[in-house]
């Protein structure tokens, strides 16, 4: 809604003063046709050449991700550290062997299906099962988990990163198109030095618009789409940190009430619940 309000406000701010001072917004549209497609048309050319499909279509979906809200908000991550003190509360009580059932199938565990919001995440309950299972098996310590946890979720912000480079280069190649559009309009009008003064005007005003709509697309419109979708992704990569730390420091012999404490201090202080307000939850829950 708010890259929709943004765009919006850009373009009043940017015609508006425009047509205050006597602009003619006449020789913009005319041009702004076979200006867009030439840029644009180019630009993606070049993002399609400069990447591989998995990136592209990793990128695609995370442009539609920009326009939808964040799902990473308080009452999730309260649903996460509750789902974490269940699953830890029942290892402590009655011993890791009986969280086996839960780890093996998930989708039919009554503990990961009483905490639909995350428990239905196929990534997060995939993160959360594949290390309670090392931690069933008993073959690892902390300090060797702790550094696949780490491997993992690298990987994962550099998946997730390959896309915002990608709209990073896409806006930064877009002012470049928009002057390849602008020379050819040039050259288009060096071919018609015979016409009238107002033709040739109007031709030239015409080029310039291939460098004034190249560079309005790449900073304000595909460079903040790129802003916006690197800051979802620091979002996601900071819950497979929570996971991180909360089981962690069960495995250092934390109670699972702490536990889910050391977790709680990671998360980012706009979506972090209070210590009231995680403990008011889990006992609800």
């Amino acid at each position: 809604m708010f890259v929709i309000i943004g765009w919006v406000l850009a373009l009043a701010c940017i015609f508006g003063v425009y047509i205050v001072h006597g602009g003619n917004m006449g020789v913009i549209l005319k041009a702004l046709p076979f200006e867009f497609t030439t840029i644009f048309g180019s630009a993606f050319g070049a993002f399609l050449a400069n990447n591989q499909m998995k990136v592209t279509k990793k990128t695609l979906a995370g442009l539609g991700q920009c326009f939808k809200g964040s799902k990473f908000s308080k009452a999730r991550y309260m649903e996460l550290l509750a789902l974490m003190y269940d699953i830890l509360q029942k290892a402590r009580k009655e011993g890791l062997m009986s969280i086996e059932k839960d780890v093996e199938d998930p989708h039919n565990s009554a503990i990961f299906q009483k905490y639909p919001v995350v428990g239905n995440d196929h990534h997060v309950v995939e993160f959360i099962t594949d290390y309670l299972r090392m931690m069933v098996s008993g073959n690892l310590n902390a300090h060797e988990i702790e550094s696949l946890m780490d491997s993992e979720i690298e990987t994962h912000h550099q998946e997730e990163h390959a896309a915002v480079a990608a709209i990073g280069r896409l806006a930064g190649g877009l002012p470049a198109f928009g002057i390849v559009a602008a020379v050819l309009g040039v050259v288009n009008t060096m071919g018609s030095v015979g016409q009238p003064p107002a033709v040739l005007g109007g031709m030239i005003g015409s080029a310039l618009v291939g460098t004034f709509l190249g560079i309005l697309l790449a900073y304000g419109f595909v460079e903040p789409l790129g802003g916006l979708l690197e800051q979802k992704v620091e979002d996601a990569g900071k819950e497979f940190q929570c996971i991180k730390t909360t089981l962690l420091a069960s495995m250092q012999g934390y109670a699972p009430q702490v536990a889910i404490e050391f977790g709680r201090k990671v998360l980012f202080s706009d979506d972090r619940p209070t210590f009231s307000e995680l403990e008011q939850h889990v006992k609800k829950k």
